[in-house]
């Protein structure tokens, strides 16, 4: 389970959404997250959908990687999706036995749910597989450079979400490497009652804290020792430049936003 993990994993790559520059990515991201909580018919969602399937194809990434993005978190969304499905007392009821009751729009608002957070991660996930963390943290910086006249830590702010994004990977990996190791050492970590599993945490999670905080210490007195004193007369090695690429891709999710808002009030 924990390595089919791949949130804040980075895939290398030449397609047409690898090239286009972060700060649109991160622009065209956040209108896509407006796109799919914009409209509540299914034609919206379906436009959403298009759209999502669309830059997944685009990325050059296999399929299967995004499914891996949404494979972890399958059984939260259907045990929401069932709470959905048997509180929801309004609407016509189609099943009904004793005290429990499936109503129509309990079933609409389930299949919604899990629809819109499927296409929710897979079409963010196309962001972080086609942007490299050091990539990602100087447009987050630079999109939010006006701040700075406010005396907002801007830099700062991007360092720490770039750092917590790639390190995920590495935590993962790391929790999976002690899991075998305690069973390697005799410990039931997957076995025993609801109680038992809970106590058998502990010795997942004290040795991924030690070994988090120790990861933090090295990490800090690198930078220190290389001199980092943050973004101030910091330069960059890759000088972001929009194309008009970047212009079309904006243009086109608008469109396809503009579309999801007028199907939301048509039908």
């Amino acid at each position: 389970m924990l390595r089919d993990i791949t949130i804040g994993q980075y895939f290398p790559g030449n397609s047409i959404v690898h090239r286009l520059d972060p700060r649109f990515k991160l622009v065209i991201t956040l209108l896509f997250i407006i796109m799919l909580f914009s409209g509540g018919n299914a034609v919206c969602l379906g436009i959403g959908a298009v759209y999502t399937v669309t830059a997944l194809l685009l990325s050059g990434i296999p399929l299967k990687m995004y499914w891996k993005s949404v494979k972890p978190l399958m059984p939260f969304l259907i045990i929401t999706a069932c709470l959905n499905l048997l509180f929801v007392r309004s609407g016509e009821v189609l099943w009904q036995w004793k005290a429990l009751k499936i109503t129509d729009s309990g079933l609409n608002i389930s299949l919604f749910m899990i629809i819109r957070i499927v296409l929710l991660i897979m079409g963010s996930s196309v962001l972080t597989y086609t942007t490299s963390p050091i990539t990602l943290t100087d447009a987050i910086e630079r999109l939010l450079s006006p701040l700075k006249k406010l005396r907002f830590p801007v830099h700062e702010l991007a360092m720490m979400m770039s750092i917590a994004l790639r390190f995920i990977p590495t935590l993962i990996e790391e929790t999976d490497k002690i899991i075998s190791a305690q069973k390697a050492r005799g410990a039931e970590i997957d076995s025993g009652s609801f109680t038992q599993r809970a106590k058998n945490l502990a010795s997942i999670l004290v040795p991924l804290f030690i070994s988090s905080f120790r990861r933090a210490d090295e990490l800090a007195t690198a930078m220190e020792c290389r001199c980092y004193h943050g973004g101030e007369g910091r330069t960059r090695l890759r000088q972001m430049k929009s194309a008009p690429r970047d212009y079309i891709a904006l243009a086109v999710t608008i469109i396809f936003l503009a579309a999801v808002i007028a199907a939301g009030r048509i039908f």
